[in-house]
């Protein structure tokens, strides 16, 4: 594998190692008359502090010539070394609003979305003898996103990346906040995790975020992908042409996926039954969690949809049937 692929005179992509079956997330460097912009560096581990030490030394770039570092989203695997780097160049780390929010309910003082999340998990029938290897799991990413940077606010509109100006566009369902970056006129995105080739992102629901994330996603996918692109820079996988098809790709298999779960519950069943029925039961507790969440968040715009409801449950349990036409 190549870790460095230098794209064009001014774009280099940088494969930053991750401990997770997705294997790395890229990160880009682009070269400007006033320094590098960093985008996404990657999650903190010592393997992604050694490959950015040895990149770094291999382009000639020194931590004084890195400008600023931009983040798509909030996600450890993006927004992990964004502290360390800053430490190092003390180059302002930018990121949305929404993201940074996010940020202080994961891993600000006492994680307070940890409880949310594992009370929402056992709402919809979660075992409660994995709810401590879950929280373990939750408490383990504070170290992974550590140090944490002072954070500049970015919002929708122009953002200067190296010496192009692009168009922050908000991006919301993988993400709460999510940012791509649009220069229209190269007809160029840096797209984060919104839309990845060969993959499709997960789309969690979390609580006090959004209320319908798979709802808001599809939407968005719809919108962005009208937008003209020649060339994609995903967080996932090599950047790619067919970017439209890609976002209409994705669309498809969001409907075909609420279908088959709607086809689960001529029962009624919990969200963590329809989870193990469509993931399998071969998951580890970080795959677990994604998966539940996704779940959920197919479920609840089934039922906005009004193709499932809610059934009466015992014990604060949550309980899904699909509605007879």
């Amino acid at each position: 594998m190549n870790v460095v692929t230098v794209h064009t005179d001014e774009i280099i992509q940088v494969k930053v190692p991750l401990p997770f079956p997705l294997r790395w997330v890229n990160a880009y460097l682009i070269r400007g008359s006033r320094g590098y912009t960093v985008i996404d560096p990657g999650l903190h581990t010592p393997e992604a502090e050694a490959l950015w030490l040895q990149v770094l030394q291999e382009q000639g770039i020194g931590f004084e010539h890195v400008e600023q570092i931009v983040l798509t989203h909030h996600h450890p695997d993006h927004y992990g070394m964004a502290g360390w780097f800053q430490e190092r160049t003390g180059a302002p780390v930018l990121l949305s609003e929404i993201g940074y929010a996010q940020v202080q309910l994961l891993w600000g003082p006492e994680q307070p979305m940890s409880p949310l999340l594992l009370e929402l998990f056992a709402r919809h029938g979660f075992p409660e003898a994995g709810l401590e290897e879950m929280t373990k799991h939750m408490v383990s990413f504070v170290d992974l996103v550590s140090p944490q940077p002072q954070v500049t606010l970015l919002r929708e509109g122009p953002v200067r990346l190296g010496d192009r100006v692009y168009e922050a566009i908000e991006t919301p369902g993988h993400a709460a906040g999510h940012l791509v970056f649009y220069d229209a006129e190269a007809q160029v995105m840096f797209c984060g995790d919104h839309v990845l080739p060969q993959i499709s992102p997960n789309v969690s629901f979390l609580p006090q975020v959004e209320e319908n994330p798979l709802g808001a996603y599809l939407s968005s996918l719809q919108e962005i992908g009208r937008l003209p692109v020649v060339m994609a820079y995903p967080g996932h996988r090599e950047p790619w042409q067919g970017f439209s098809a890609r976002a209409e790709e994705l669309v498809r298999h969001h409907h075909e996926r609420l279908a088959l779960m709607e086809g689960q519950l001529s029962a009624p069943q919990s969200a963590y039954e329809v989870c193990r029925a469509t993931f399998g039961d071969r998951l580890s507790v970080h795959q677990l969690r994604f998966a539940l969440s996704e779940t959920i968040a197919h479920l609840i715009l089934l039922e906005a949809e009004g193709r499932i409801q809610q059934v009466d449950s015992q014990a604060d349990r949550v309980y899904y049937v699909a509605i007879s036409t």
